[in-house]
C-alpha cells in the first residue's frame, strides 16, 4: 500500500533506514538509503521539509523511530510505511 502510493505521488521520496549492507542485498528500486544511524544526513539530501517522505525499514521498527525524529527536525509529510519484509514486489541489489 504505501510504496504504490509513493509511486502515485509527484516528486515523493521512498527512504529506506536499513544499513548500506541491508540496502545492497535487495531494495526497492528508485528508492534512497540513509541508514537510521545517519537519519541527520537527510538534511542535505532532502532540503525541503514540506516534501512526501515515505520511511521504510526491514520490519518497521526503524522506520518509526526514523519518522519520529524526521519530524522532529521539521519534516512535515513524512509518512512511515513500515517494513519490506512484508513488501512483495520487485526488489533489486
Amino acid at each position: 500500500k504505501g510504496v504504490e502510493e509513493w509511486r502515485n505521488k509527484t516528486n515523493a521520496v521512498l527512504l529506506d533506514v536499513r544499513t548500506v549492507d541491508e540496502y545492497g542485498q535487495g531494495h526497492i528500486e528508485g528508492s534512497v538509503n540513509i541508514p537510521l544511524q545517519n537519519i541527520h544526513a537527510v538534511k542535505n539530501n532532502i532540503p525541503d521539509l514540506d516534501k512526501p517522505i515515505y520511511v521504510h525499514c526491514l520490519s518497521g521498527a526503524r522506520s518509526a523511530q526514523a519518522t519520529s525524529v524526521l519530524k522532529s527536525m521539521g519534516y512535515t509529510n513524512v509518512t512511515d510505511i513500515g517494513g519490506i519484509n512484508s513488501y512483495r514486489g520487485k526488489v533489486v541489489e
